[in-house]
């Protein structure tokens, strides 16, 4: 999985590196459901420790629409 947060999402390296270490951790905890898969994940909008959970189930949601999607294929 690859990750990358810009410069015109979020100024400082302290929130791209709270994004990416945020994004990493999702992916971690649910990657044995997804097989050999290939990811590259880019945050259009900068967030904070206070919308965590409201990442954490978008990212899951997003993963599970791709779970199907690869198992359809």
């Amino acid at each position: 999985m690859g990750v990358i947060v810009g410069k015109k999402t979020a100024k400082r390296a302290v929130q791209r590196n709270y994004m990416k270490r945020t994004m990493r951790e999702l992916f971690r905890r649910e990657q044995q459901g997804l097989g050999a898969v290939d990811i590259l994940v880019r945050p259009l909008k900068a967030y904070a420790r206070s919308d965590f959970v409201a990442v954490q189930t978008e990212f899951k949601t997003l993963l599970e629409k791709l779970h199907r999607r690869s198992g359809d294929a």
